[in-house]
C-alpha cells in the first residue's frame, strides 16, 4: 500500500488524517482539501451513514486559527461543523457554538459534538453528489496520473 510517511505531511495535514481514521470508525468517509464551492476549501469533509455533511477545520496552532478568517462561511456547507486541534492547541480561542475534536495523526475523539444545522434538501444533493465526483476524480488520477483533465476540470485548476 502507499501508505505516506508522516514526516512528509504538513501539521494540519496531519490532524486531518486521524480525523478522517476516526471519523470512518463512525461509518464516515471523508475527502481532504475539499471545495464546496469556489473561494472555499475545507480542510476534511465527511460524508456520514445517513447523508450526514460535516465539516472539519484542522488547526495546528494558534497563529494558524487566528489567521483563519473564512471558517463561517463553510457553516451554510455542512449539517455540523467541528475544529480540530492536538493536545498542546489552547482550546479557549475557539468559538462557542461549534464542535471540538481532539487529534493527533494517528486518531481523534470528538470532544464536543457541534450542533446541528441541517443543509436544505437541495443543497445537501448537490453537496453529496459533488463529495462523490471529487472522490471518483481523485481515484481516477491516482490510478492513471496521466489523465487528461475533463473540460469543467480546465477552470478548476
Amino acid at each position: 500500500m502507499n501508505d505516506i510517511a508522516p514526516q512528509s505531511l504538513q501539521p494540519g495535514q496531519l490532524l486531518a488524517r486521524g480525523v478522517s481514521r476516526h471519523l470512518r470508525s463512525h461509518g464516515y468517509v471523508s475527502i481532504e482539501e475539499f471545495v464546496p464551492t469556489r473561494g472555499l476549501r475545507v480542510d476534511v469533509m465527511a460524508l456520514g451513514p445517513k447523508g450526514e455533511l460535516w465539516v472539519v477545520e484542522c488547526k495546528s496552532s494558534r497563529a494558524d486559527f487566528q489567521s483563519d478568517t473564512k471558517w463561517q462561511g463553510y457553516l451554510e456547507w455542512c449539517d455540523r461543523y467541528f475544529w480540530a486541534v492536538d493536545t498542546d492547541f489552547p482550546t479557549e480561542l475557539l468559538p462557542e457554538g461549534t464542535g471540538l475534536i481532539m487529534a493527533d495523526a494517528y486518531d481523534a475523539e470528538i470532544i464536543r459534538m457541534g450542533p446541528e444545522d441541517k443543509l436544505a434538501p437541495a443543497r445537501r444533493k448537490k453537496m453529496i453528489q459533488k463529495f462523490a465526483t471529487d472522490a471518483a476524480r481523485r481515484l481516477h488520477r491516482f490510478r492513471d496520473p496521466k489523465l487528461a483533465p475533463m473540460p469543467d476540470e480546465e477552470t478548476l485548476r
